[in-house]
Parts: C-alpha cells; structure tokens; sequence
C-alpha cells in the first residue's frame, strides 16, 4: 500500500489492450489510488442495441503514486510500462486529469476526440464543467470542450454552451517546453 509522500503523483501506465478495467481493479486491490475514465457507446448487434462501457483513453489507466516505488505497479498483469520521456517517468498534469475527472463525473455524454494541438485555450466559468479548461470546436452547429491529456497525446470532447467560457493565454506544459517530442515515448520496464 502507498504511504503519503511528496513524490506521489498521477501518471499513466500504458497497459495491454482491453486491459484496462482488469489493471484499474488490481490497483484498487493493492491499495493505490486509480483513475481510469470512461464513456457509454451504444452498440448494435443484429438482435438488440446494448450500451457498453470504454474506456476514454484505451491502452492507458492512471495511478497515482511514487515513481521511485513503480515495481509492485509494473507486475500486475497487463501494464506494459509508465508513460515518461527516455527512462522517467512523467506526470500527468493534474489540472488536465481533473478536468477530465469533472466531465466524468458529471454525467454528460462524452466521447473520445482526436488530439488537438492548435485553438484557443478556454475555462468553463460557470456550469456543471465550471473550472475545466480546453480548446473549444464547433462539430455540427454545436460547440464542444475539448480537454486535452498532452502526456498521452489524447482528448476527450463534451458538448458545452460558449457562453460560459473565457478565453486563456496559451499554456506551455513542462513536457512540451523540456522535450521537442511529437509523440509520447513509454518507459521500458
């Protein structure tokens, strides 16, 4: 189990396909502190329609705890590794997983959206998604948030009215302004 420690962050393991709830179980079981966010699909099939649960982020749960202590975490069946750059690891930005946590957990219909990397940074001022930030998109007459997770190279889009945003200067991560990356390099075990 994880004692309290300044080092603890979140970070993503990237884990083996439709592995994810399996991973984010045994983590619980062992004590540490998961997150692994996901959406409703509906699915057809040609005698029903059933509503399935996925994961937002396939291939990637994440966890917090501290990377000098990453072992135990490493052997539980199906993480392949700890997203970093070279041999560290890096931690997920905090204010990007809350606003991803925020979109879950409010119940409104998400879905997973291609990674943007251009637009105007915006934070929900007031509402359900109020203190989120994203890059706002116009998909079919209607405004979506996109939250990005930049270590991941992912994004999650949730409809949303432009009233209640504000317009942001654009934000520099520590993963963009130490590394010239263009895409994520995942930590061999």
């Amino acid at each position: 189990m994880e004692t309290i420690d300044k080092d603890v962050n979140w970070y993503a393991l990237h884990v083996r396909s439709r592995f994810e709830k399996a991973v984010a179980r045994n983590l619980k079981d062992r004590g540490y502190e998961e997150f692994l966010p996901r959406y409703t699909r509906r699915s057809q099939w040609s005698d029903r329609v059933k509503e399935i649960e996925l994961p937002l982020f396939p291939g990637y749960v994440f966890c917090k705890f501290n990377p000098l202590h990453r072992l135990p975490i490493l052997v539980i069946p199906g993480v392949i590794s700890v997203v970093g750059v070279g041999k560290e690891p890096t931690p997920v930005d905090y204010c990007e997983l809350e606003s991803v946590r925020e979109v879950v957990n409010s119940g409104s219909t998400c879905e997973p959206w291609p990674y943007l990397n251009v637009g105007q940074p915006v934070r929900v001022e007031r509402g359900p998604f109020a203190g989120a930030e994203g890059v706002v998109v116009m998909v079919k007459n209607t405004y979506r948030l996109v939250i990005s997770v930049n270590l991941l190279q992912r994004a999650v889009a949730v409809e949303i009215d432009r009233d209640c945003l504000k317009s942001l200067p654009p934000r520099n991560t520590s993963l963009e302004s130490a590394t010239n990356l263009t895409s994520p390099q995942l930590l061999v075990r």
